[in-house]
């Protein structure tokens, strides 16, 4: 780990369940001087400084005038059994705002700091409780709206990436230390390894990473859900759709075109994976200000669209023009054709992917699992795959894989063993920020300013 990363030995407090009124609020307080601190407030049968690990003490929380602010239950964690390694408390008090202020802030009194954003998950990760990727998963799984969404990240953070990643790097280092071995002794003229098997090896770990490369578009859409423009001319029953998935009259429906002058969104798990649903305004020509402003916002959900559903009406032709104009709005692989109003035409006047009926249900499965491969491909993961769902993972498994390719370039081209070992130290150092044995203060800064003050 780079060596400017200094551990704070500042002890700091938070709040580390959502504000507001509640039953109860949880303040978290970590560092080595947690203990006094708390002792110094806390009215019980026993003091914490002398208090076993993971055990639970009844008092009562006093102001420096001897006022009773709260009963509460003090939990206490000794090094290195806790959350962040340090010697911790977590004070679970009644769920008053006024509360939860008077504590924090007679813990302020007693050489205690406000937590930064993250701070007690960056000190899990200092002290070697989490690494990179795993502390990463904390935000994900806090995030986490839907069972997929929940699945990869709880994943992530019981490590299944992480261990893979660092049997990939173990494996370099093997390969890369045995030529740089060859270097010390090259006056010697000694082989330590074969550079056939050294490219044996890289091309067993390039495949490996192009595993995980690929489970990344799997892995953003379980992470991060997926966007579906419902695309159409006036009145072919985009909002009838919408209502019909929602389950609910979420859109108003006329027979009068233009009714939807703004783009709706709504947000629907099916399968497990988030879909955020856009309804949009009729795309057409017209001379209504407001009109023209909502198949202007309609054409913007189309470009920012993972998927773009183009409902035509069975019982007219296919829309060649309007479908025209979305290719230059997003790529042909995101469309999916379909004819509704299927109850009224059996055998609708074009070709389509999928016919449906917002109205009776009918070809709306099919819908579903067609949004979904085009989203995600085929491909389907077990639960405990190792997934890539975050987009700096993805960055640097392609810095890595490049490394690698550069690798077996010189070592193709007879070049030194000088330059096949930069390009392995380069992958190696590509595949440890992953999980954070390579890392900088400033990736840490951008990560953990991600989290909320408490976690």
């Amino acid at each position: 780990m780079n060596s400017i990363i200094q551990h704070s030995e500042d002890t700091i407090t938070a709040l580390a369940t959502p504000g507001g009124v509640g039953a109860i609020s949880v303040i978290r307080v970590s560092g080595p001087k947690s203990f006094s601190a708390v002792d110094s407030i806390f009215k019980g049968t026993a003091r914490i400084a002398d208090s076993l690990t993971h055990t639970i003490h009844y008092g009562k929380i006093v102001s420096e005038s001897g006022q009773i602010i709260d009963d509460v239950l003090v939990s206490v964690f000794r090094t290195p059994n806790s959350y962040t390694g340090e010697d911790s408390i977590e004070i679970s008090s009644h769920g008053s705002s006024l509360v939860v202020q008077k504590i924090i802030g007679a813990l302020l009194n007693k050489d205690v700091r406000l937590a930064e954003a993250g701070e007690f998950t960056r000190r899990a990760f200092l002290n070697g409780k989490l690494d990179l990727a795993q502390a990463e998963a904390v935000v994900d799984v806090i995030n986490s709206r839907t069972e997929a969404s929940l699945r990869g990240a709880r994943n992530q953070l019981d490590g299944i990436l992480s261990k893979k990643v660092d049997s990939l790097r173990e494996s370099l280092v093997n390969s890369s230390s045995l030529i740089e071995l060859e270097l010390d002794f090259a006056e010697e003229d000694l082989e330590f390894v074969s550079l056939i098997e050294v490219t044996k090896k890289l091309d067993e770990i390039i495949s490996e990473i192009d595993l995980l490369l690929k489970s990344y578009s799997f892995g953003k859409v379980i992470r991060d859900g997926i966007n579906v423009a419902l695309v159409g001319k006036p009145n072919v029953g985009k909002s009838s759709l919408l209502n019909f998935i929602l389950k609910e009259s979420r859109a108003i429906v006329s027979e009068i075109p233009g009714t939807t002058r703004d783009v709706i969104r709504e947000e629907v798990s099916i399968d497990g994976i988030l879909y955020r649903l856009f309804d949009t305004a009729g795309i057409r020509l017209t001379e209504n200000t407001i009109e023209k402003e909502g198949v202007l916002r309609s054409q913007n959900a189309v470009k920012d669209s993972d998927v773009v559903i183009f409902i035509n009406d069975a019982t007219e032709e296919f829309s060649l023009n309007l479908y025209n104009e979305l290719l230059k709005l997003t790529g042909e692989d995101r469309i999916i054709v379909a004819a509704n109003k299927c109850d009224l035409e059996s055998v609708p006047k074009f070709n389509s992917e999928v016919n449906i009926s917002a109205k009776t249900g009918e070809g709306i499965e099919k819908l579903f699992a067609v949004m979904k491969k085009k989203a995600i491909g085929s491909e389907s993961y077990s639960e405990r795959s190792a997934i890539v769902t975050n987009l700096r993972h993805f960055d640097a498994l392609k810095k890595a894989k490049s490394h690698l390719q550069n690798a077996k370039e010189s070592i193709a081209d007879n070049m030194s063993g000088e330059f096949i070992a930069v390009d392995l130290r380069n992958a190696e150092s590509s595949l440890g920020e992953i999980i954070g044995k390579v890392t900088t203060e400033d990736i840490l800064n951008n990560i953990f300013a991600k989290f909320c003050i408490g976690k």
